[in-house]
Formats: structure tokens, C-alpha cells, sequence
């Protein structure tokens, strides 16, 4: 997502400065055609001195907040990471974001924090909704949230919350469903799929997600909260029926192995407000979206295996929490 966003600015010729630890999931080959024409800075936004340093050096008008560890299976091994770098890496943003007068600040957050509705529910979670996370992982993002509202309330900080529905496109890593179905079916293995396939998530096409971002930098109203998301609902198992036909394969295909602990069942969300106030509507339908994504991954499947062969270590650790189909 944050490399999209890159891509597209520094098209559109903006000054771009990009600060990234590069933890597993991170990789300059998704900006290796643009590095000579931003500053990159690879640190960890949990240090707070270098953090700092880059935004007094920089003097950014604008701080895009993407940086967080997003996997919640990983959170369920690991919850104090997701609190370090989710929590106190967003702290650390603000502080010098703030001490250095940075005039917005943008922070991506995540439709996670609501918690789940029921599967047959047609509610749709509201940015006044109550947060109710149910995993560390979206626990983190909340209360990074709630950093970034105290900032405003208590500071007049220039902040807005961006929070999103699933995100998917080319680049992503394969610890996600959509890279890692299709590196398991070239590979010519099956695909896990969690229970019995029927969470039901919104596909939101991540340039459609750009796209909103650079009209929020715009035109967000400084301490607003705003849903982004594209109204179309899939179930898991649905999507991976897609991957599956746009590759020519069938259902033999797709292994169903043991739930993860506080699965949640479904998320939606209600963009009527960035719709009326910003002007943003998705325009990449699912069904174009999962067929250019599912045939960038083919085009690019040294990339793709190589990234998949990464996550089968972390697979392993799994197996001692899901059972021995994980």
C-alpha cells in the first residue's frame, strides 16, 4: 500500500522521503524504479531519536503514516512487536510530527479496530462505531488510533484517521490470501483456507486506495475519521474461487484446515462520508481487479516464490497453534 502511494506521487512529482525499517514483508524492489528519485531512510520508527532526526533534517508539509505490522496471525505469536511498532512507532511520529510543524498528518489504520458483525448481517460499521478489537494486531491499530485522536483533542494537532477494508494488488506480500493462493497453485499445491472459507471481507483494489489517500491529503478535514472500502463483499472462500478460475485450476485445489483463535467473521464498512465530503468512490470492480493482480503475480512468480518460500518458516510456527493442516 505505502509503495503505491509512492509510485504514484513521485509520478505526479512530488518530494518524497520514505522511512522504512524493512522487516520481513518489506522490499525495495517494489520502488526500485523510482529510489534514485526519493530519500530513503531505512529505520525503525520505534527509535525515537532517529525518527526525529529525519523530520527535523526533512521538514515534511505531509507524513503519510503507513508503517505497522499488519498480520494477525503473527500477532497471536507475537503480540509485543505489534505493540512497539504500532503504539510506540506512532508516538514517536507524532511527537516530532508535531515539535517540527508537519501541517497534516495522515494515519492509515485498519476496519479491524470495529471488531466483526455477524456473517448474514447488512450492517455496516460507521467511523462513529464503537472499536472493538478482537486480535492484538487490530488491538494495536486502535490504540494507535486513539494516540492520534488524543493528539488532536489535546494539541489541535492537524491529524486525520484513515481506516481500510482489505487491500489487495500486485506487490503484496504472500503471507496475504490472493499472493499466497496463487503461489501455492503454480507451485502446484493447495491452498489453506481457514474453517470453512465463509469470513466475509471488503476487496478494496489498492490503487482505488491511492487514489483516496491523495484526496484525503487534500482535502481531509483535520480531525475527522474516514472509511475507505469498496462495498464489495467476498467471502475468503469466494476469492479463492476466483484465483482459481482466472488460473484454469479447480477446486481440488483447496484444502479447508483448522480456524485461527478469534477469527473474525465478517468486516464492512460505510463510506457515505468520504463519498459526500471528498468526492472518492472505488472504480476497480473486484472482477477486474483480482484478474490484474492474479496475472501480475504470474508475470512476476520469481518475486512471488521467492517471497512464499520466506513465509513456509513462519508456517512452521503456526502449526503448534492451528494444528498440522496449517
Amino acid at each position: 500500500m505505502g509503495s503505491d502511494l509512492v509510485r504514484r506521487l513521485v509520478k505526479e512529482g512530488y518530494e518524497v522521503c520514505v522511512v522504512d525499517k524493512l522487516t520481513y514483508a518489506g522490499d525495495l524492489d517494489r520502488i526500485k524504479d523510482f529510489l534514485e528519485r526519493i530519500r530513503f531512510f531505512r529505520v525503525d520508527i520505534v527509535d525515537a531519536k532517529e525518527v526525529e532526526e529525519i523530520i527535523r533534517e526533512e521538514r515534511p508539509e505531509v507524513v503519510v503514516h503507513y508503517a505497522a505490522e499488519t498480520h494477525v496471525d503473527r500477532s497471536i505469536l507475537d503480540p509485543d512487536i505489534f505493540v512497539r511498532t504500532n503504539v510506540i512507532g506512532t508516538l514517536n511520529l507524532l511527537n516530532a510530527s508535531m515539535r517540527y510543524g508537519v501541517r497534516k498528518f495522515v494515519h492509515i489504520s485498519t476496519d479491524e479496530v470495529y471488531g466483526e458483525l455477524p456473517l448474514n448481517s447488512t450492517e455496516k460499521f460507521k467511523e462513529t462505531s464503537p472499536l472493538k478489537p478482537n486480535s492484538p494486531y487490530s488491538a494495536s491499530k486502535a490504540g494507535a488510533d486513539m494516540l492520534v485522536r488524543s493528539f488532536v483533542k489535546t494539541y489541535g494537532f492537524p491529524a486525520i484517521i484513515v481506516r481500510a477494508s482489505n487491500n489487495y494488488g500486485p506487490w503484496q506480500y504472500p503471507e496475504k490470501l490472493i499472493p499466497l493462493s496463487v503461489a501455492r497453485v503454480l507451485m502446484g499445491e493447495k491452498i489453506p483456507v481457514y474453517g470453512t472459507g465463509a469470513n466475509v471481507r471488503t476487496w478494496l483494489f489498492v490503487e482505488d486506495f491511492t487514489s483516496a489517500v491523495l484526496l484525503l491529503i487534500e482535502k481531509g478535514r483535520e480531525g475527522e475519521v474516514y472509511n475507505v472500502g469498496s462495498g464489495e463483499e467476498k467471502q475468503n472462500l469466494e476469492v479463492i474461487r476466483s484465483v482459481l478460475d482466472i488460473l484454469g485450476k479447480g477446486e481440488e485445489y483447496i484444502e479447508f484446515v483448522p480456524d485461527r483463535p478469534g477469527h473474525d467473521l465478517k468486516y464492512a464498512v460505510d463510506t457515505t462520508k468520504i463519498e459526500k465530503e471528498i468526492g472518492w468512490k472505488a472504480k476497480v470492480r473486484f472482477e477486474e481487479g483480482i484478474e490484474r493482480t492474479v496475472r501480475w503475480y504470474v508475470d512476476n512468480r520469481e518475486w512471488l516464490f521467492r517471497k512464499e518460500m520466506e513465509v513456509r518458516g513462519f508456517v512452521r510456527k503456526l502449526k503448534e497453534i492451528y494444528g498440522s493442516k496449517a
